[in-house]
C-alpha cells in the first residue's frame, strides 16, 4: 500500500468514519420507520391505506424480509442505549 493512501485512510479513519457509521445508522432507523408506516400492516399495526403502499411496493420488496425480521425480533429493554465511554 502506497504511502499517500495510507495515509488518508488514516485520516479518513480519525476524522470522518464515526460521522459516516452514525450517517448509516440513522439512514437504517429511518428506512426501518419509513418502512413501518406504509407496510406496517404486514406486522399487525395498519397505518396507511393500502392504496399508497401498493405503489411504493416495488421499491420496497427487497428490504421487506430484513424488516420484518428486525422488528418482530425480541429484544432487550435497554439494547437500543448507547453506552459510550466518557473521557475524563
Amino acid at each position: 500500500m502506497p504511502l499517500g493512501q495510507a495515509i488518508r485512510e488514516f485520516l479518513y479513519g480519525l476524522t470522518g468514519y464515526e460521522f459516516a457509521q452514525t450517517a448509516l445508522e440513522l439512514r437504517y432507523e429511518l428506512e426501518g420507520l419509513f418502512i413501518l408506516v406504509t407496510f406496517g400492516d404486514l406486522v399487525g399495526l395498519p397505518v396507511m391505506p393500502p392504496y399508497y403502499s401498493l405503489r411504493l411496493l416495488p421499491y420496497v420488496v427487497p428490504q421487506i424480509g430484513t424488516w420484518k425480521r428486525k422488528v418482530l425480533r425480541e429484544r432487550h429493554p435497554l439494547e437500543n442505549e448507547e453506552l459510550d465511554l466518557v473521557e475524563l
